[in-house]
């Protein structure tokens, strides 16, 4: 598939190239897709933290109200890989300005959104519109920067991907709290409509297209695959997995989808996304890491709210704070990342899952009367290696890729990051509810008449077996245990992932234009 990136890459200089050098359009290019990708990256994690507000207001079930999440994943994994195609025929400035524009719309009539139905069809919007916001700001930050400057230059639009799942849920508990859940969304509102001036000035002189053939089997058979496996993988833990008819359902149909798009994208003479991207060696190990990456990316920030809230007790702006510490690692690793990644970017990438490694093995060290500062230092100590990983193991996967390709190779990137988002969140769901659910039963076993600890004077007059209120205390305190071993191993997993992702690295080429 064609991209329009071949021509506006540009050339490399005979002298060395600052960011002081540079000319004012590139850094107004380089804030617009920095706003951009904040804004798609605030709203990722925004709705969870508003979820119960809104499941309140419109009178809805637990099983309703995960429509809102569940199919805004889909919309977004089913636009991913239509960016290059659409790049081509839109040209960069048409597209980013329309989804911007539909993004901006959707985020506001979210807010007035009056039934669940309606609400869910806005988010669908906002996923069908925001989906190329991610990958285009990436591929036009690599097409138009020198590579002298890439390492530079995806720092500081990282700042925006990074950051903008981090300050999507601090921002919309705080708004929520003082206000309702409808400010949450509105909020999108003025920034993104500055966004969108700063598009159509900034990438006026990006404005060509090509009439590219869209593969219409391929497209069809993958979105119909992405679909299947996003409905399976989200609702898989509700439904009770394989027991469900539903989830058979989806399990085959995504798995005859895929194989149909992968038969025909090997005999297709132009398929909807080129398999000759694989055979780029650093694209094709960062897909890898770029899966493993996501799977570590918003993990803590699912797993943290809900031990907070139910076990120690936290408001939602606290906890809000307390998150915001994996921002704080974010910038600390910016400041360290351009002159690491230009000298060592393998090592760099290393050291940053090593970072994300010792923290998950941190995190699995707490117990249910873990402090404030422990989830502080955790979080920013997580924060500080995703930021001094991300960059340059971005910077690997591309830069021996051709020029034409960076639009649809960041297309499927974003892909691929998304979907292990997804499916680790919900791996580390079904381990923290069966852990729960396996170490109650377990643990209420030692609760009997004839257990001497449980007669121990010092106990809790609460606990008392003699009453039915001091039962119930008992159990809930059962409950929690239970619940924070659920969450131990679910840290423990993150620790092994991170852990697991390492050696990959040094199987990619060390590219002498970094440094």
């Amino acid at each position: 598939m064609s991209s329009p990136a071949a021509s506006f890459t540009a050339p490399l200089p005979a002298s060395p190239v600052t960011l002081f050098s540079i000319g004012p359009r590139h850094w107004l290019i380089l804030l617009t897709v920095q706003l951009s990708t904040l804004l798609f990256g605030m709203t990722i994690t925004l709705a969870n933290v508003v979820l119960p507000q809104i499941r309140g207001t419109l009178s809805a079930t637990q099983d309703e109200i995960a429509w809102v999440i569940t199919l805004n994943l889909v919309a977004t994994a089913v636009a991913t890989p239509m960016t290059g195609w659409l790049a081509s025929r839109l040209g960069w400035r048409n597209l980013m300005f329309f989804g911007v524009l539909g993004f901006t719309l959707c985020s506001l009539m979210c807010g007035i959104a009056d039934s669940l139905e309606t609400l869910v069809l806005y988010r669908i919007g906002q996923g069908l519109f925001g989906a190329p916001i991610m990958p285009m700001g990436q591929a036009i930050v690599l097409a138009t920067f020198p590579r002298q400057l890439h390492a530079t230059v995806m720092v500081i639009w990282g700042a925006g991907s990074v950051m903008g799942p981090v300050f999507g849920p601090i921002l919309g508990s705080m708004i929520a709290e003082a206000y309702n859940w409808r400010y949450a969304f509105f909020m999108i509102v003025p920034p993104g409509l500055v966004a969108m001036a700063c598009i159509w000035f900034a990438l006026s002189e990006h404005r060509e297209s090509s009439a590219t053939r869209l593969d219409w089997t391929g497209f069809i058979a993958l979105s119909v695959a992405i679909t299947a496996l996003q409905l399976m993988i989200d609702r898989g833990q509700r439904l009770d997995w394989f027991d469900s008819p539903e989830i058979v359902i989806e399990a085959a149909v995504a798995a005859i989808a895929f194989w149909i798009f992968a038969a025909h994208s090997l005999t297709a003479e132009r398929p909807f996304l080129d398999p000759k991207l694989l055979l780029d060696r650093n694209f094709s190990i960062g897909l890898v890491i770029a899966f493993f990456m996501g799977m570590l990316s918003y993990t803590s920030l699912v797993l943290f709210p809900s031990l907070l809230h139910d076990l120690r007790g936290y408001p939602d702006s606290t906890i809000g704070m307390l998150l915001a510490a994996r921002g704080t690692g974010n910038w600390i690793a910016f400041l360290v990342v351009v002159p690491f990644s230009r000298r060592y970017p393998r090592l760099a990438v290393c050291s940053g899952l090593l970072a994300q490694a010792v923290a998950g093995w941190a995190m699995a060290q707490l117990d249910i009367n873990l402090s404030s500062f422990d989830v502080f230092w955790t979080n920013a100590l997580q924060g500080f290696g995703f930021g001094l990983a991300y960059t340059p193991m971005t910077v690997l996967a591309f830069t021996t890729l051709p020029a034409h390709q960076l639009t649809e190779g960041s297309g499927l990137f974003t892909l691929v990051r998304n979907f292990g988002s997804s499916l680790y969140i919900s791996i580390t769901v079904v381990l923290l509810v069966r852990s729960t659910t396996a170490n109650y039963a377990r643990m209420t076993e030692f609760v009997n008449p004839f257990n001497r600890t449980l007669a121990f004077p010092g106990l809790p007059g609460a606990w008392s077996m003699d009453t039915p209120s001091g039962l119930l205390r008992l159990a809930g305190e059962i409950q929690h245990q239970a619940a924070m071993i659920g969450y131990i191993n679910a840290f423990h997993l993150l620790a092994l992932t991170a852990a697991f992702a390492m050696p990959l690295v040094w199987l990619m080429r060390g590219s002498p234009r970094l440094r």
